[in-house]
C-alpha cells in the first residue's frame, strides 16, 4: 500500500474539485451533473485500473518485474519497431512524474485554509502555500541520497491508515444521501457526456482521468509488491476510493445551493466535507500521504531510468545504492531533473487548480503505448487473435478519447510535461540511432588472429610489464570478434605487456536479476574472453564480479596463481589489475550523411556530459587507463595524392 497506491491514493484530493471548477463552480452544477461525474470516475477506475492493469497487465510480468520497459523486453523480439512505443511511453512517464509531487503536495497544503486559525492569519494568500510546498518538495529530494529503508517501513501502515481515513470520511457523508449510489449505473456517466449542462462536453474526461493516473505506476511497481499482493489489496483500496468520491458527491449535492460555499474561492470538497474538528488531522494526513506518493513516484523514476540505461536507451548516469534493500537506488542526475522541474512547476503555476489543468496529458500517452505492447504480448502468449484485438481496440479507443480530452490542457500547461517528454524521447532516439550507426559500421577483428602476438608480447622482457592483469571493457565484443581499436591499443599504441589479457563484455539480459558469466580462454592461460550476463536491474560493478571470476578460474586450474611479493594481504595470490577504457571521438574522415553525422555528434556530446565510465563500472578506486581514439565511420574512399618537388623548386619564391 505504501509503494504501489501512493499516486492513485491521493487523487481524491483534486479530482472532484477539478470537475466542479471546470464547469464553473458550485453554482453551475446540478444533482444529475454530480451523479454523472462520480459515475465517470467510478467506471474509469473500474475499466482502466481494475480490468486493464490489475486483471490483464499484471499477467505480463518479466520474472516478477513490471512496467513498460519490462513489458518491452518480453515482446521486443516480435518487431524492432516496438522500441518506439516503449521509448515514448517511458519518456512521458518520466515527464509526468515532475507534475505529480507538485500537484499532490500543493493540493494538500491548500487544505490549511480550512483551519480557522490559519485562515485568520494568512487569508487567501497563495504565497505562504507556495513557500511551504517548496520547502517540503526541496527537502524530499534532498533526502533521496540517504535512502528510505528505515522510513519506508512506515509507508505501508501510514497509507493503510490514509485509505481507511478517506473511506470513513466519505462513508459518513455518503450515509447522509444514499441515493448517490445511483452513480453505479453507467447511464449517468454516458448521459453527462452528452448533456447540455456539461459545459466542457467530452473534454470533461480530462479531469475525470486524474482519478486513474496512478494505474501505470501500479504496474511498474509489480516487482516491489508482487502480483498476488496487489490483487488482494486492490479491492480494499478501490472501496475506500469509491466511498470517498461518493461522499464528496453527496456533500456537493447538499451544499451546492448555499451562498457561503458558492462564493468560496478554491473550494475543495475533499477537505470541506470533513468535520471542522478533523480538518487539521485531514491536512496533516493528506500532506504525509502526498509526500509518500511523491516518494514512490521518485523511486519509480530512478528504476525506470536505470532500466532504460541498461537497455542502452539512455547514456550511463551515476547510480548509487544507498541501502542494501533490493531495488533501492538513487540517480543524482534524475533526482536533480525532477527537483528542478517540480520547483519550476510550483513557482510557475502557483495554485493546484492551474497544475491540474496541465496534469494527466502525458500519462495518457504512456497508457496508449502500454496498450500497444500488451496487444503484442497477448498474441505472443497465444490469446485468440479476435479476443486480443478486441481487448486492444476497447482500451485504445477509451484511452484515445481520454487523450483527446486531455489535449485541451496543452495550452494551459500540458506543454510543460510534453516538452520534457519530447526532450527525453529525443535523447533516447539519438542514443539508440547512434548505437545502430556504430554497430553497423564498426570494424571487428578476431582474437584468434592475434593470439600468438599476445603470447609473444607477454614473454618479451624488452618491454616493461604494465600490469599483471590488463582488462579491456567494451560492449562491442561478439564472440571472438573485438573492435580493432582494442588490439591497436595493445600492440601499436605503445605495446602493453601483461601476464593476462582480459576482454570483458557486459551483456544486459531481458531478465531483471540475471548474474551469470561465460569464459573462453582460447586454449591459453593468458587470454580471458569474458561475457558478463547481467539483468537490466543489476549494478554493473565489474571489479566485484571479476574478483569471483579470477578465484573461480584459479580454483579450476585454468589460470595460474599470481603470488604478490609486496602486499598488505598475507598470502595474496591474485595480481594487480589495470582497466583500459576507450572513449571515442567522431573523426572528420567519414562519409556519413548530414543527419547521421548530427546524430553521432549529439550522441558523443551527451556521452561526455554523462557519468564517467569508470564510475559506471564501479572502477573509480581502481587503476584505470583512459584512451581516446577517433571513431572512423565509413572512411572516405577518395584518394589524396601529394606531388613531390625538388629543393630548388621549393625555394624558388624565397628571397633568401
Amino acid at each position: 500500500m505504501g509503494v504501489v497506491y501512493g499516486d492513485i491514493g491521493t487523487s481524491p484530493l483534486y479530482v472532484m474539485k477539478a470537475i466542479v471548477d471546470g464547469n464553473g463552480g458550485l453554482a453551475h452544477v446540478s444533482e444529475t451533473f454530480i451523479l454523472g461525474a462520480v459515475s465517470l470516475v467510478f467506471w474509469t477506475l473500474t475499466v482502466l485500473t481494475t480490468i486493464k492493469y490489475v486483471m490483464i497487465a499484471l499477467n505480463a510480468d518479466n520474472h516478477g518485474e513490471g512496467g513498460i520497459f519490462s513489458l518491452f523486453t518480453l515482446v521486443r523480439k516480435n518487431s524492432r519497431y516496438l522500441l518506439y512505443p516503449a521509448m515514448l511511453g517511458g519518456a512521458t512517464l518520466l515527464a509526468d512524474g515532475i507534475l505529480t509531487p507538485a500537484v499532490t503536495v500543493t493540493t494538500a497544503i491548500e487544505g490549511l485554509r480550512g483551519i480557522p486559525s490559519f485562515y485568520e492569519t494568512f487569508g487567501d494568500s497563495q504565497q505562504i502555500i507556495v513557500i511551504i510546498t517548496v520547502i517540503i518538495i526541496f527537502s524530499l529530494f534532498m533526502v533521496q541520497r540517504l535512502g528510505t529503508k528505515k522510513v519506508g517501513t512506515l509507508f505501508g501502515p501510514i497509507m493503510f491508515g490514509w485509505f481507511t481515513f478517506i473511506g470513513l470520511i466519505g462513508l459518513s457523508n455518503f450515509m447522509g444521501n444514499l441515493s448517490v449510489i445511483r452513480a453505479l449505473n453507467p447511464y449517468y456517466a454516458v448521459h453527462l457526456l452528452f448533456s447540455g449542462e456539461n459545459k466542457l462536453g467530452i473534454l470533461i474526461l480530462g479531469s475525470v482521468f486524474l482519478a486513474t493516473t496512478g494505474a501505470e505506476a501500479l504496474y511498474s511497481d509489480l516487482g516491489h509488491a508482487g502480483r498476488k499482493n496487489i490483487r488482494v489489496s486492490w479491492p480494499y483500496i478501490k472501496v475506500c476510493l469509491v466511498l470517498n468520491y461518493f461522499g464528496q458527491a453527496a456533500w456537493i449535492i447538499r451544499v451546492k445551493d448555499m451562498p457561503e460555499y458558492q462564493n468560496m474561492d478554491m473550494l475543495n470538497p475533499f477537505f470541506r466535507m470533513m468535520p471542522q474538528a478533523l480538518t487539521v488531522v485531514g491536512v496533516v494526513f493528506a500532506t504525509v500521504a502526498a509526500i509518500i506518493a511523491s516518494q514512490s513516484l521518485i523511486s519509480g523514476s530512478y528504476t525506470l531510468a536505470s532500466e532504460a540505461i541498461k537497455l542502452r536507451l539512455l547514456p550511463r548516469m551515476k547510480i548509487i545504492y544507498p541501502t542494501d534493500q533490493k531495488g533501492q537506488l538513487y540517480i543524482p542526475g534524475i533526482n536533480n531533473m525532477l527537483m528542478i522541474g517540480c520547483l519550476a512547476v510550483v513557482f510557475g503555476f502557483q495554485t493546484s487548480a492551474r497544475m491540474e489543468a496541465a496534469y494527466g496529458l502525458a500519462i495518457t500517452i504512456t497508457m496508449l503505448m502500454t496498450t500497444i505492447l500488451l496487444l503484442v504480448y497477448l498474441l505472443q502468449e497465444g490469446t485468440p487473435r479476435p479476443l486480443a484485438y478486441l481487448i486492444f481496440i476497447f482500451f485504445a479507443v477509451i484511452e484515445s478519447i481520454f487523450f483527446v480530452s486531455s489535449a485541451s490542457k496543452f495550452m494551459h500547461g500540458g506543454y510543460v510535461a510534453l516538452g520534457i517528454a519530447l526532450i527525453i524521447f529525443l535523447v533516447m532516439l539519438i542514443w539508440h540511432r547512434g548505437n545502430i550507426i556504430t554497430e553497423a559500421t564498426s570494424k571487428r577483428i578476431s582474437l584468434y588472429d592475434y593470439k600468438e602476438q599476445l603470447g609473444e608480447l607477454r614473454d618479451d622482457t624488452d618491454w616493461p610489464q604494465l600490469q599483471t592483469n590488463l582488462v579491456f571493457l567494451t560492449s562491442k565484443i561478439k564472440g571472438h570478434l573485438i573492435n580493432r581499436e582494442i588490439m591497436y591499443s595493445i600492440l601499436d599504441k605503445s605495446p602493453k605487456r601483461a601476464k593476462v589479457y582480459w576482454f570483458v563484455n557486459v551483456f544486459v539480459t531481458d531478465e531483471p536479476y540475471t548474474k551469470e558469466y561465460y569464459v573462453d580462454m582460447m586454449e591459453t592461460d593468458y587470454i580471458v574472453n569474458v561475457q558478463l550476463r547481467l539483468g537490466f536491474k543489476m549494478p554493473q560493478e565489474v571489479n566485484v564480479y571479476l574478483r569471483q571470476i579470477v578465484h573461480d578460474l584459479m580454483n579450476e586450474g585454468k589460470l595460474p596463481k599470481q603470488p604478490q611479493k609486496y602486499s598488505i594481504t598475507p598470502g595474496r595470490d591474485t595480481g594487480d589489475f589495470s582497466f583500459v577504457l576507450i572513449r571515442e571521438e567522431l573523426s572528420r574522415v567519414t562519409e556519413l550523411n548530414w543527419l547521421d553525422t548530427l546524430v553521432m555528434q549529439a550522441k558523443l556530446g551527451i556521452k561526455r556530459s554523462a557519468v564517467d565510465p569508470a564510475k559506471w563500472y564501479g572502477l573509480e578506486y581502481s587503476d584505470v587507463i583512459m584512451e581516446y581514439v577517433p571513431l572512423v565511420i565509413q572512411p572516405k574512399k577518395n584518394k589524396v595524392t601529394l606531388r613531390q618537388v625538388q629543393v630548388n623548386e621549393f625555394y624558388e619564391d624565397d628571397d633568401e
